[in-house]
């Protein structure tokens, strides 16, 4: 059988879950460092999904870079397909999240005049761009696994 690039058990998918735990996590930092966010829902539910991103990417991380080294991809469909719908449902919550926190920020830049210093919206502005990144990578990431999945 070929090899996906960016499946799971690959160094692209261990490079990829890698940028997506980096990215996470650089979003929480960000968010987490203007001590405003919990006045806003969208910026806890950026928070949470951060939350719930970040241990599910490293773990898978950690797979695809035991698989890597060990040189046996991880094949079961079963496992697969709970990889799969978890990064669907992730990626999904994930650029929710993202777009909560942006549209957010830009009201609060917008709405006759500013409601927050330019030091605590730039550090939201940053964190939502962090979470777009993250969702990108965690899309290619479904995306390859996906497409692996019926090959098995």
């Amino acid at each position: 059988m070929d090899e996906v690039p960016g499946s799971v058990g690959t160094s692209a998918s261990f490079a990829l879950r890698l940028g997506q735990a980096i990215f996470s996590s650089a979003s929480l930092l960000f968010m987490s460092l203007g001590v405003e966010f919990y006045s806003y829902t969208a910026f806890c539910y950026l928070v949470t999904i951060m939350g719930l991103v970040i241990p599910w990417s490293f773990t898978l991380a950690m797979v695809d870079g035991y698989s890597v080294l060990v040189k046996c991809p991880l094949r079961q469909p079963g496992i697969l397909l709970i990889i799969v719908v978890g990064d669907w449902v992730l990626s999904i919550l994930t650029l929710a999240a993202a777009c909560s926190t942006a549209s957010v920020v830009d009201v609060l830049l917008h709405a006759n005049g500013p409601y927050c210093p330019p030091k605590f919206c730039s550090r939201y502005k940053i964190s939502a761009a962090m979470a777009f990144m993250s969702w990108f990578l965690s899309l290619a990431s479904s995306l390859f696994n996906l497409w692996l999945l019926p090959s098995l």
